[in-house]
């Protein structure tokens, strides 16, 4: 049964996250639709993550197993034509090589979180930022966001109701810069708790504002109590921009 890697983008304002739920509109369920409506399948895809609510996509990868061997462009070009009126675009597909998994096989997930940084709040990006208005240092949330990077228990980081088995994480990247009048933050990891971006950027918020230190950081790193975090950024500013297989970034 042919395997199809798809890459794809999505606007998650109008979705309850990625994952498929009974009743409520999700990234996962509109793009099966579209596999049934394009060939008559009936799946269930595999993703590299689920996203929750709110969250966007650059980058998302999933798989989907077809009966039929059918050329890639025209697996992307037939689902995007029944996905005209979702947020959702595939915006590659290829035939994936054998034993490959979207999620299993993923050796790294890379995050955007974008802050607008401004006294006027956002009309052309409204939900796909997290507007601050009082003046952010991104110089010192960078530096103080070397403190996380490494392996460590992110219970701290860690929503009560995540099901990952262990806290213990390894982050390989986190970055702070001003772009603009938005500060960027980049988080590279082969695997997130949940809604750990959220948690460490809106901790790095406050390092911004100057109400938090690196060592105020460290110290909340350290408790390992998710009442040591400080206030958890809004969904609306979170990507997923990417994920790495095998030295390869998709």
């Amino acid at each position: 049964m042919p395997r199809y890697r798809l890459r794809i983008e999505y606007d998650g304002r109008r979705y309850h996250g990625f994952q498929a739920q009974a009743g409520l509109p999700s990234v996962q369920e509109a793009v099966e639709t579209a596999v049934k409506a394009f060939c008559g399948e009936t799946l269930r895809l595999q993703a590299a993550g689920r996203t929750d609510t709110g969250v966007h996509a650059t980058g998302q990868v999933v798989h989907v197993d077809l009966t039929k061997d059918w050329p890639a462009d025209v697996v992307r070009n037939a689902l995007n034509a029944h996905l005209i009126d979702e947020a959702v675009v595939v915006l590659d597909a290829e035939a994936a090589p054998e034993g490959w998994h979207a999620r299993f096989s993923a050796t790294e997930r890379r995050y955007l979180y974008r802050i607008l940084n401004r006294a006027g709040p956002p009309a052309l990006d409204r939900g796909r930022v997290w507007h601050v208005k009082k003046p952010l240092d991104a110089a010192a949330m960078h530096e103080a966001a070397q403190v996380l990077v490494g392996h460590h228990d992110f219970t701290t980081f860690r929503d009560l109701d995540c099901q990952a088995k262990s806290p213990i994480k390894t982050l390989d990247l986190a970055a702070v810069r001003r772009e603009g009048e938005e500060v960027w933050l980049e988080f590279a990891s082969r695997s997130f708790l949940h809604r750990q971006v959220r948690s460490m950027t809106g901790s790095l918020a406050q390092v911004g504002l100057g109400r938090w230190t690196a060592d105020d950081l460290r110290a909340a790193l350290d408790a390992r109590d998710r009442k040591a975090c400080g206030p958890v950024a809004p969904a609306d500013g979170l990507y997923l921009t990417g994920v790495g297989y095998e030295n390869r970034a998709k």
